[in-house]
């Protein structure tokens, strides 16, 4: 997937900032309370300086010390007040911000799992796991502080003016000469970190997908000597990573003093022109000590508002990224209401009718297949890899549509059937199994409660795998490693034909299912697999053709077409590609 450029239209900004504002409708009455304890916030703070400006012309000058003591007791009331507005309206903020990103995980992430297979062959998993944790974090951001506070800021900025211009206009021009100075230094600092951040975003996605693709794929990168290698490619991407986030770094650290600076020229220019005017009778103390107040109110919330620009920018490039996962059509339809389909004792019929498929294009892995097979009957799938064996498998349960023909199960085109009911039917069983880190028995179960323990036990003894089982520590309760580290590849097979036997389907799929098991194991499973099948239609794909010889019919393959087909005598009395299989693995 292509990362978002660097900058966006205004047009399409102003899109995805309503799209990201869509979701604080489920939280909008809190949202609205937040906005108006910051309305609250804002004025809050220029009171005081208003209040002090007050207290030292009246109570001070005039000696007024029983009225003094009230406008103490008044500033420091309103100082609690103010402590108390912020400590709601950080939490409820935050809150809100919590609950949108929670919403908005849920959403990526149901929809990740709808999308079709050939999405994930062409996104790298460290990507998706940026856009999941990374990204959406991001918009935490967004909501908890960025927009909120950008509007807080605002409105604070406005309500300072107001007040200075209420206590006294000069001195108010005074402070405002530096204003153009602070804005073009924010502009400049807005434009520059908002490269830094849409970078430096880009260098996460990348080091995500490098770290996770090659942790998986360690074995291969010790077995062929490539820590070197990899670990140069990585020093590479992480050393872009930390360019861009010094970047960032250089940025703040110039911007901050820039304007402490100008900051400082304001309280020079103001002390400068109020003491002349204090001097002269125009100015009073206690105005020349609320516009000192005020030059340090004035400065803080235009120096953060570029903080938040960049929030709400970097929140808007995080929130392209999520969209455009969420806006991915790349999802099997589930368009198919039938639950239910004409049963039959002996097991489901299977019927492929002219079918074509292409995982892209026209660059066709099925050319016109069609084949039969009966309920309860064994179909076996031979040929060279890249002939189209798994594919059939994969369009049998529906994670590739086809672009010609038809497949039928009992007679009923598998666009009909929901989706869910359909991959119910299968039980697989894979070459390459995949466990979960956790316990033997949810692996079994897949976190199915409605499966007794019993059960499990039962299936488990079934197919030899409850000897081993009872062997480890913990038994069925023992935490599997990531990807059934700790187990052999021949003890995960078992513990996946487990699985399978568990969930009682009424189709079987075996995809080379036995090429990883030692043959004390195969023969151990062979009469399992034989009982199994009974009673179910099942699709074997093997290379070694002494697993499929009781097989009803045999397909062979080649370039995404049948070349042969028939049962082991039959195709051996042809003597043609199956026979010339046979001869090479007797040999």
């Amino acid at each position: 997937m292509a990362e978002p450029k660097a900058a966006l239209p205004q047009k399409d900004n102003r899109k995805l900032f309503r799209r990201l504002i869509a979701y604080l409708d489920p939280v909008k009455p809190y949202f609205i309370l937040a906005l108006g304890l910051t309305i609250v916030l804002a004025f809050l703070g220029p009171a005081r300086p208003v209040l002090f400006q007050y207290m030292l012309d009246h109570q001070v000058a005039t000696g007024d010390y029983v009225g003094l003591r009230w406008m103490v007791l008044l500033v420091f009331s309103i100082t609690i007040v103010e402590a108390l507005v912020t400590y709601g309206n950080t939490y409820l903020t935050n809150w809100l911000g919590q609950s949108v990103i929670r919403d908005i995980r849920q959403e990526v992430y149901r929809h990740i799992l709808n999308l079709r297979l050939r999405f994930f062959d062409k996104n790298p998993i460290g990507m998706l796991q940026t856009r999941v944790i990374s990204d959406v974090e991001t918009l935490n951001t967004v909501f908890s502080s960025g927009l909120v506070r950008l509007l807080g800021d605002m409105l604070q900025v406005v309500a300072i003016m107001v007040a200075m211009f209420y206590v006294n206009w000069r001195l108010s021009l005074a402070v405002l000469v530096t204003v153009p100075m602070l804005l073009g230094a924010t502009w400049i600092f807005k434009n520059a970190v908002k490269s830094a951040f849409t970078q430096e975003r880009k260098k996460i996605s990348e080091i995500n997908a490098f770290i996770q693709e090659h942790i998986t794929g360690m074995q291969i990168v010790h077995i062929f000597n490539r820590e070197a290698r990899e670990k140069a490619k990585f020093d590479h991407i992480n050393g872009e990573l930390q360019h861009a986030l010094l970047r960032s770094v250089l940025y703040y650290a110039i911007f901050f003093p820039v304007v402490e600076f100008i900051s400082a020229i304001a309280l020079a220019i103001l002390v400068w022109y109020g003491v002349g005017n204090v001097l002269e009778g125009v100015t009073t103390r206690g105005e020349l000590f609320a516009f000192i107040m005020f030059v340090q109110l004035f400065f803080r919330p235009i120096r953060m508002l570029a903080d938040q620009f960049n929030t709400l920018q970097l929140g808007l490039v995080s929130g392209e990224r999520i969209f455009n996962i969420l806006d991915n059509d790349e999802v099997i339809p589930n368009e198919g209401t039938l639950r239910e389909i004409p049963d039959d004792e002996e097991g489901i019929s299977i019927e492929f009718r002219h079918v074509w498929f292409a995982y892209q294009d026209e660059n066709w892995v099925l050319r016109d297949v069609s084949f039969s097979l009966q309920p309860g009957q064994k179909l076996a799938l031979v040929g060279a890899t890249g002939s189209g064996k798994s594919t059939i498998i994969n369009l049998i349960s529906r994670f590739y549509d086809i672009q010609q023909g038809d497949i039928l199960i009992n007679g009923v085109n598998i666009r009909d059937l929901d989706l869910f009911y359909l991959r119910n039917l299968l039980g697989v069983v894979l070459q390459e199994v995949f466990l979960f880190s956790d316990s033997i028995h949810e692996n079994i179960t897949l976190y199915n409660s409605d499966i007794s323990r019993n059960k499990v036990v039962e299936s488990a003894k079934h197919v030899g795998a409850d000897g081993f089982i009872n062997e480890l520590p913990g038994k069925y309760d023992y935490k599997v490693l990531e990807r059934g580290a700790t187990l052999s590849l021949g003890q995960r097979q078992l513990i996946a034909f487990a699985r399978v036997m568990t969930h009682d389907p009424r189709m079987l799929v075996l995809d080379e299912a036995t090429a990883n098991i030692d043959t004390e194991s195969e023969i151990l499973i062979q009469k399992a697999i034989d009982t199994v099948m009974q009673g179910r239609t099942s699709i074997i794909i093997a290379h070694r053709l002494s697993t499929i010889q009781k097989a009803d019919l045999i397909l062979v393959m080649r370039k995404g077409k049948i070349v042969e087909s028939g049962n082991h005598q039959e195709l051996l009395a042809q003597q043609g590609a199956y026979f010339q299989l046979h001869q090479l693995q007797v040999v």
